[in-house]
């Protein structure tokens, strides 16, 4: 029985194989991911409509430098791939064949409903070859929770969106 939910999507990835320098420095994140240290006002703000006014403004400035950063990191010219996703690691789609125990750099964006780049790494645990190439299956390494938690969001999102389009039909 598997640890987590899985589902297939189409995503923009990008792939690399990670050297042997780079495997003791790698480590999932998001892209972007800057953590504000931020302070409590003294005091609750006296016009709450104002209060709730700045929130709008800052998520849709967060958004802004979101994309910004998504760009800058090529994340808009990413091919899109048929994955097979989940928690645990995914299987994709490869013109190449990987060898078992190679790490790979999984620079992708998923929904979940808004966009968000990642950079996940994972661990060639199978490379099959297909009729048009070959079938990759990783497992994820070295990934917080954290970032876990945003693909397992992705994977739930996903399978909703699956479950209404039937329900229309």
């Amino acid at each position: 029985m598997r640890e987590f939910s899985r589902v297939d999507a189409y995503i923009p990835l990008g792939i690399r194989v990670i050297s042997a320098t780079e495997r003791d420095r790698v480590k999932a994140r998001l892209s972007g991911d800057i953590t504000f240290i931020t302070t409590k006002p003294a005091e609750e703000p006296a016009d709450r409509a104002l209060a709730e006014w700045l929130k709008i403004i800052n998520q849709k400035i967060d958004f802004l430098i979101s994309l910004i950063t998504m760009e800058q990191q090529g994340f808009s010219s990413l091919p899109l791939n048929k994955v097979d996703i989940s928690g645990g690691g995914m299987s994709f789609l490869s013109d190449y064949p990987y060898e078992q125990g190679d790490i790979l750099e999984l620079k992708m964006v998923i929904e979940n409903p808004a966009p968000l780049a990642l950079y996940v790494y994972g661990e060639v645990i199978n490379c099959e070859s297909i009729d048009s190439g070959f079938r990759v299956g990783v497992k994820f390494v070295n990934i917080d929770e954290d970032v876990r938690d945003q693909i397992v969001k992705f994977v739930f999102h996903r399978q909703r969106q699956i479950l209404r389009q039937k329900r229309e039909i």
